[in-house]
C-alpha cells in the first residue's frame, strides 16, 4: 500500500483537529523557540566585537546576562513545548487505539479466526505507539525547522550575500539527497512491525495454553518456535536499522561539510577585512545552527519511515470490513419473540455444509430443546441466530423480521445467550453484571440477583457489588460463573434466551442450584436450550434433533416422547447424556 499525502493528511486531520487549541499553542511555543535560537548568535557576535574593541566590562556583563536569560527562557519554552506535545501524542494515540479496537470488535468471526489476539494487540497497541511523534511533532517540527532554515539563511544573507548563497545551495543539496532517501526504509520497517506482531501472536496463543503444553511435554517445541520468531524479528529489525544508517551517515557528512564551508568563508572574509571576528563567529554559529534543523528534518524523516510502516498496517486493518452488513434498522416487537428458520443452509468452508435445509418455527414464549451429537451443528445454529454469520441459503427471522433487516446492535440487545464458557472481566461484580452500563441502578442489580435466587451468593461477596473479580474467573466456581452469566442476561431483559450447554460442566448438585435461575430466566421469554442432560430438556415445549447438519426430528416434546418410534423417545429410554455425549 503506497501512502499518498492525502492519507497522511486525512489521518492528521481526523485526530488532530479536535485538539486544535493545543496544536495552536504548540505552534506558538515552537516559533518562540525558533526566535530565541536566532537571537543568541547575535548576542555572542556583539559580545566578541565589544571585547575585541576594548568595550566596557559592564556592557560585557550585561550581554552575558542577556545571553543567559535567553538561554534559560529557551529551555523553559522547550519544557512546556515537550509537555504539550506529549499531551497531544497521548490523546491522539489513545483515540486511535479506541477506534481500532472498536473496528476489530465489529469484524466478523472469520477475521478473528485468521488473526490471533496477540497479533491484534501488537497492531492496536504497538503500531499505534510508534505514531505518537507523528501526531504530536511531525508536521509542526517539519514546518518549524523549515522556517528555522529560512530564518538562518536570511540572517546569513544579511551578513554577506556570498555566504548566504553558498549555504543556501548547501541546504538545498542536503534536502534533495535526504528526500531521495525517504521511502527507502519504509518496507523494512513494515516487515519489522509484522515480525513483531507474529511474535506477540505466538506468545499469546502459547501462554493461553500453558497447561496443555506442559501436560503434553511440548515446552521444548514451543521454545523452538519462540526462538525462530525472535530471530526473525531480530533480522528484520537489524535490516531496517542498517538501511537507516545511510541517512545517519549522510547527516554526519553534511555536518562536516557545513562546518568546513563556514570556517572557510569566515576565515576568507576576515582576512579580506570585510567582516569582524564577531561576524566570523556569527557565520560559524549560524552554520552550526543550520545543521540542527537539517538533522531534525532527517530525524523526522526517519521517524516517518517507521511510522509509515505502522500507518500502512493500521490503514490495512481499517480497510478490512465485515461481510455482515448493517440492516435498514427494522425493529422487533417487545416481549417474547418468535423464531423462524426457513430452509437455512450454511458452511464455514465452501462445499463443506454444516447445516442443511433447516426449517423451524418457534412461537413467542415457548422453549425449544436442541439436541444432537458433538459436531451436529447445534452451536452453529445459534451463531446464525445472533448473526455472527449469515446463512448461505434461506432466511432467519426474529419476531417476524429478517435478521438482515435489523441493526446488529439492536438484534443482539434482544437476544441473551449463556454458554458453558463465561468470560469474567477484571473489574467489579457490578461492572461484570452490567457490562459497564452506568444506567443500571444498584437496586435493580440486587433485585435481579434476588429474583434469580442468588441472594446467598451476593451476601457471600466481601465487598458486595464492589468486589473485584479476576480475569478468567479466578476465585469463582463454575457454578458461580454461570450464575453471573444468568444475571447479566436477566438485567439485559431480552426477548429470546439461548442456553448453549450452559450446565454441561457442572456437577449434579450445582446444576440443581441453577434450575431455579433458569426457570426465572425463561419466564415470559422465548428460549432455546442446547443440552446433554434430561432434566434441562424436560422444560422444553418442542424438541429438535440435529444429525450431521440435518434436522432428523422436530415436534412437540410430549408428542415425540409418547411415540416409541421417535429418536427422542429412544434417547429417553437409553439415557440422554450417554447417547449425545
Amino acid at each position: 500500500m503506497t501512502l499518498s499525502f492525502q492519507r497522511y493528511q486525512s489521518l492528521l486531520t481526523t485526530y488532530l483537529l479536535p485538539q486544535w487549541l493545543r496544536v495552536l499553542l504548540l505552534f506558538v511555543l515552537l516559533f518562540s523557540g525558533i526566535g530565541l535560537s536566532l537571537i543568541n548568535p547575535q548576542i555572542i557576535q556583539v559580545f566578541i566585537d565589544t571585547a575585541s574593541s576594548g568595550g566596557a566590562i559592564q556592557i560585557l556583563i550585561n550581554l552575558a546576562l542577556v545571553f543567559l536569560g535567553v538561554a534559560v527562557l529557551r529551555q523553559a519554552v522547550a519544557i512546556v513545548e515537550t509537555y504539550v506535545a506529549e499531551n497531544i501524542s497521548l490523546t491522539t494515540t489513545n483515540k486511535l487505539r479506541a477506534d481500532l479496537m472498536l473496528h476489530c470488535l465489529r469484524l466478523d468471526p472469520a477475521f478473528h479466526a485468521t488473526h490471533t489476539p496477540g497479533e491484534l494487540i501488537e497492531r492496536v497497541d504497538g503500531d499505534v505507539a510508534l505514531l505518537g511523534n507523528f501526531f504530536s511533532r511531525f508536521l509542526i517540527s517539519l514546518v518549524g525547522n523549515i522556517l528555522l532554515l529560512l530564518g538562518v539563511i536570511i540572517m546569513l544573507f544579511r551578513v554577506d550575500w556570498r555566504v548566504g548563497l553558498t549555504l543556501t545551495i548547501f541546504v538545498l543539496v542536503s534536502l534533495v539527497i535526504v528526500s531521495s532517501l525517504h521511502n527507502v526504509a519504509v518496507p523494512y520497517w513494515e516487515a519489522e512491525r509484522q515480525a513483531s506482531a507474529d511474535l506477540f501472536g505466538f506468545l499469546e496463543e502459547r501462554l493461553s495454553g500453558t497447561e496443555d503444553i506442559r501436560s503434553s511435554g511440548a515446552a521444548t517445541y514451543m521454545l523452538h518456535g519462540l526462538a525462530e520468531r525472535s530471530r526473525m524479528l531480530l533480522r528484520k529489525l537489524r535490516t531496517a536499522i542498517q538501511v537507516n544508517l545511510a541517512m545517519w551517515g549522510t547527516m554526519i557528512v553534511f555536518d562536516a561539510i557545513g562546518t568546513a564551508i563556514a570556517l572557510t568563508l569566515g576565515v576568507y572574509l576576515f582576512q579580506m577585512k570585510q567582516i569582524s571576528s564577531g561576524t566570523a563567529y556569527l557565520i560559524f554559529g549560524y552554520t552550526t545552527l543550520l545543521s540542527t534543523p537539517i538533522d531534525q528534518i532527517i530525524q523526522q524523516m526517519r521517524d516517518l519511515q517507521q511510522a509509515t510502516g505502522s500507518i500502512t498496517r493500521i490503514l490495512r486493518l481499517f480497510a478490512m470490513h465485515s461481510v455482515l452488513q448493517e440492516g435498514a434498522g427494522e425493529s422487533v416487537p417487545a416481549g417474547p419473540l418468535a423464531v423462524e428458520f426457513e430452509d437455512v443452509s450454511f458452511s464455514y468452508v465452501a462445499h463443506v455444509p454444516v447445516l442443511k435445509h433447516i426449517t423451524l418455527s418457534l412461537q413467542p414464549g415457548t422453549v425449544m430443546g436442541l439436541l444432537g451429537r458433538t459436531g451436529s451443528g447445534k452451536s452453529t445454529l445459534m451463531k446464525l441466530l445472533v448473526r455472527l454469520y449469515d446463512p448461505d441459503e434461506g432466511v432467519l427471522r426474529l419476531g417476524g423480521v429478517d435478521l438482515r433487516a435489523m441493526l446488529l446492535g439492536d438484534l443482539r440487545e434482544r437476544i441473551g445467550m449463556v454458554t458453558q464458557d463465561v468470560h469474567v472481566l477484571h473489574t467489579t461484580v457490578r461492572n461484570n453484571l452490567t457490562l459497564f452500563d452506568p444506567g443500571i441502578a444498584d437496586e435493580k442489580i440486587i433485585q435481579a440477583l434476588a429474583d434469580l435466587g442468588l441472594e446467598a451468593w451476593y451476601r457471600s461477596l466481601p465487598q458486595g457489588l464492589n468486589t473485584k473479580l479476576a480475569p478468567g474467573g479466578s476465585g469463582l466456581s463454575a457454578g458461580e460463573a454461570q450464575l453471573l452469566a444468568f444475571a447479566r442476561v436477566f438485567l439485559k431483559d431480552p426477548g429470546l434466551i439461548i442456553l448453549d450447554e450452559a450446565s454441561s460442566r457442572l456437577d449434579p448438585v450445582t446444576e440443581r442450584l441453577l434450575e431455579r435461575a433458569i426457570d426465572k430466566l425463561l419466564e415470559g421469554r422465548t428460549g432455546i436450550i442446547i443440552a446433554h442432560r434430561l432434566a434441562t430438556v424436560q422444560r422444553a415445549n418442542t424438541i429438535m434433533i440435529l444429525e450431521n447438519g440435518h434436522c432428523c426430528e422436530y415436534g412437540q416434546r410430549e408428542t415425540l416422547a409418547s411415540d416409541p418410534d421417535t429418536r427422542f423417545a429412544h434417547l429417553l429410554r437409553t439415557g440422554l447424556g450417554e447417547v449425545l455425549a
